[in-house]
């Protein structure tokens, strides 16, 4: 289904070519006192030239040290589409660099970018989006995300948003769910992102996997999975096309399947077929996983006498150039191959 393609282009009157600013020819301190001007089009050009200079590294630690941050953060709740739009953007660029990701932490922009999640401009929401995806890469980042009570909007967001965008709330929603999961479960995410397993876009099917990934890694994440009934469509992963979503699937099954009752549904599901051709495939990047998966199903009787007539297929995993290969191959015969 086609989506609106979200645009910054900037209003005819603003000529990113008649910013000096942007080459360096004004001193930052200026640029600063133009941001807090009460004309519009000098606020709309500063910004434009901010967009440029902080590219740069150094730049980004001059405008930190010279409280850039305060002007930006009261320009975010500007009237004007552009000054948003544009602040916003100055903001995803300082996020770029580790410097900025440090200062806009300690400035406290996670707050005051969170009353944008429902601003009007698409462009506005995207930033701020991939303001929330960079800062949360880093744990107080991820920590700040949760601080801020943002993670149920972020899942209430999965299921109206433009796909580009929704692709940033994934990648934070992975790093944040890493750290706590009990919000995002309250607010329903694993059957939103049951659905979106299924959804057309390679980046959102795979983004999806691995927040439930993350999630199944928490003892309260792994029964939610099994009670949605997540591990089918998991297991109907396996056989995607696209390497990614089926690292990501496995991966996630495999942390779904450490108790009793997701081997049992698995097995129901008919889950040994298809990871042990994932087994056998020796360029998957999801063989590793899938053995482990299987080695967790070697531990229900009927799993191991299935395992025990592929017993074969995991010998030969043993001559695997990976190490880590090699090691999940011999615990997993150990495991087919025990009796009570």
């Amino acid at each position: 289904m086609a989506q609106p393609r979200i645009s910054a282009c900037l209003p005819p009157d603003i000529d990113p070519t008649k910013a000096a600013l942007a080459f360096g020819r004004r001193a930052l301190p200026k640029l600063n006192e133009e941001l807090q001007s009460p004309e519009l089009l000098t606020q709309q050009r500063a910004l434009v030239a901010l967009c440029d200079l902080l590219h740069d590294p150094e730049q980004v630690y001059q405008a930190i040290a010279l409280g850039f941050l305060d002007s930006l953060k009261a320009l975010l709740v500007h009237e004007d589409q552009t000054v948003r739009q544009k602040t916003t953007e100055v903001l995803s660029v300082m996020a770029l660099h580790s410097i900025g990701r440090e200062g806009l932490l300690r400035s406290g922009v996670i707050s005051a970018l969170a009353g944008l999640l429902e601003d009007p401009a698409d462009v506005c929401r995207r930033n701020t989006h991939q303001v929330f995806d960079m800062l949360a890469r880093l744990p107080e980042g991820a920590a700040g995300v949760l601080q801020a009570g943002l993670v149920p909007p972020l899942v209430l967001k999965l299921e109206t948003e433009l796909d580009e965008i929704q692709e940033l709330i994934l990648g934070t929603l992975s790093n944040c769910l890493r750290v706590e999961v009990s919000e995002a479960l309250a607010a329903g995410a694993v059957p939103v992102l049951k659905e979106k397993l299924s959804h057309p876009s390679t980046a959102i099917r795979s983004k999806a996997a691995w927040v439930l990934l993350e999630i199944s890694s928490h003892a309260e994440g792994k029964i939610a999975v099994v009670e949605e009934e997540v591990i089918p469509v998991l297991l109907s992963l396996l056989e995607d096309t696209q390497p990614e979503v089926q690292v990501n699937s496995t991966g996630a099954l495999m942390f779904a399947l450490v108790t009793p009752q997701g081997r049992s549904t698995a097995m129901g599901a008919g889950a040994i077929p298809p990871l042990l051709a994932l087994v056998a495939e020796e360029t998957s990047k999801a063989r590793l996983n899938a053995i482990k998966a299987l080695t967790l199903l070697a531990e229900l009787p009927e799993g191991r006498q299935t395992l025990l007539e592929h017993r074969d297929t995991f010998q030969r995993c043993l001559e695997d150039p990976s190490e880590a290969v090699q090691r999940a191959a011999e615990i997993a015969i150990t495991a087919i191959d025990w009796k009570p």
